[in-house]
């Protein structure tokens, strides 16, 4: 991509609108953004429906990867749109349904592979359909369907619905999120606490059209290579009844927070999450925010399946991570100093449908799911212009890695990189209030030996990854 084609994308962020899905973890689904509306519980259904509201959300998402030279190149152009209804109270219940479907208008071909490597598309399929990348024109999907209840502050969900949890969530922007079917319950019995969790027996993940069994769900993202080498094999073939999880939140103190979130996935794995949060205030309305966090997964029943070969899950993998922030902010300024180790013990793993990791080390456009022994350092910083609804950010990321041939812990072959984003975001006002902008420019560079073997370059590190995402909410 030349200066100039980076430059009139520049231009279209500012003078047209928008914002990206990437919300932070655990913060509540935020995708329907329209005109709220406050009615009054009743017993009457008519009125229930007649007093619901209904939001309307259009997408553009303009995405290209630029590789090294010799490389294939990719851009593709999404658009969309949805409908979402929710009727008024009617004793505590609500039903809620909601769509999306989105349209290829221009896109390289996705899915034709690189004539020197052999490597298919990585980040610009994930606008339209995995499953089916020549799919240009019926990515639609029935998104939510369900019944809450809600009492006080508190609500639980039945049906297929939205959740932004640690180790499920809305994942960083594509056109649409990671949806789930099950109930979901969130309770918060007073102030200072907070507590979540359901079952699970249906995901739609990000970037798919349809619903799938949990097991099912797992490996329709590319699969890596097992401890040997050799290429994974679970996609299919893996039996589960659902997923169990437990998320609980307590303010021991004004200033401090303690977390407690658990994965259960029935016969794969389960996965334990330990989390406090510390903040010391300061003068001028700043202060100092802290964190710490370890993760711990154990192996449940055989991993998926008894073969060794088409298991996800393996008995020898024992995966321990920790993280650690320190920052400071005020109401403009945001800044932090992150570092996140997996241990030698094994891969950290987590089925890439189903959402993000929750390390603080994370930046849009690359994980470190899929690898053990890692050490990630990242600096974070971001300043707000409230009165113009813009917001800068910048993140930098070195990843120590181990090496690609080192299959027992890196298994997708992702070189070390040092990893650059910039973040530019715009929310619109008075005769153009509902559209959103975000433009999300991401460098990352090789570091770590790739043997010569482009197959580890391409779509990996040594690129651009250039984002125009335009959203428009009514």
């Amino acid at each position: 991509m030349t200066f100039k084609t980076f430059l009139t994308a520049f231009i279209l962020v500012i003078n047209s609108s928008a914002f990206a899905q990437h919300q932070e973890l655990p913060e509540k689904p935020d995708l329907w953004k329209g005109k709220q509306k406050q009615t009054v519980d009743t017993n009457n259904i008519l009125y229930a429906f007649k007093n619901g509201t209904t939001h309307g959300h259009f997408r553009y998402f303009f995405m290209a990867t630029d590789n090294i030279i010799g490389l294939t190149d990719y851009f593709a152009n999404a658009l969309g749109g949805g409908i979402k209804f929710e009727t008024a109270a009617l004793k505590g219940f609500q039903f809620g349904v909601s769509g999306f479907f989105i349209f290829n208008i221009g896109a390289s071909n996705l899915n034709l592979a690189d004539p020197k490597t052999n490597q298919k598309n990585r980040y610009e399929i994930g606008l339209f359909d995995i499953t089916n990348a020549n799919n240009k024109n019926n990515n639609d999907r029935l998104e939510e369907l369900y019944l809450k209840y809600s009492w006080r502050k508190s609500h639980i969900t039945i049906g297929k619905q939205l959740i932004n949890t640690s180790f499920i969530n809305l994942q960083d922007g594509r056109m649409r999120p990671t949806e789930m079917a099950g109930i979901y319950a969130d309770i918060m019995p007073n102030n200072a606490t907070k507590i979540n969790g359901g079952y699970f027996y249906q995901v739609s993940p990000r970037s798919t059209v349809e619903w799938f069994g949990v097991a099912q769900s797992i490996g329709l993202n590319p699969q890596g290579v097992n401890a040997y080498g050799f290429a994974n094999d679970y996609a299919d073939n893996l039996k589960s009844k659902g997923i169990v999880m437990l998320n609980f939140e307590r303010k021991l103190h004004k200033d401090f927070t303690a977390k407690l979130c658990n994965l259960y996935v029935d016969n794969i794995f389960n996965t334990l999450l330990l989390q406090s949060d510390y903040q010391y205030l300061l003068k001028n309305k700043s202060k100092i925010i802290t964190a710490a966090q370890i993760i711990k997964q154990d192996v449940v029943n055989n991993g998926g399946n008894e073969d060794e070969n088409k298991t996800y899950f393996n008995k020898q993998n024992k995966p321990i991570t920790f993280g650690l922030k320190i920052g400071w902010q005020n109401n403009k300024w945001q800044s932090s100093i992150n570092y996140n180790r997996i241990t030698k013990g094994g891969q950290y793993l987590m089925p890439r449908e189903w959402g993000r990791e929750p390390f603080f080390t994370f930046l849009p456009r690359e994980r470190n799911e899929g690898l053990g022994n890692v050490n990630a350092f990242v600096f974070k910083t971001g300043y707000s212009f409230e009165k113009q609804k813009l917001k800068l950010q910048y993140g930098v990321g070195y990843y120590k890695l181990p090496s690609v041939l080192d299959f027992k812990h890196n298994k997708y072959g992702m070189p070390s990189y040092l990893q650059n984003n910039v973040d530019v975001r715009y929310e619109f006002s008075k005769a153009l209030k509902g559209f959103e902008a975000q433009l999300l420019v991401v460098n990352k560079l090789n570091i770590g030996n790739n043997y010569n073997n482009d197959k580890y370059v391409i779509n990996r590190v040594n690129l651009w990854n250039w984002n125009l995402v335009i959203n428009y909410h009514f």
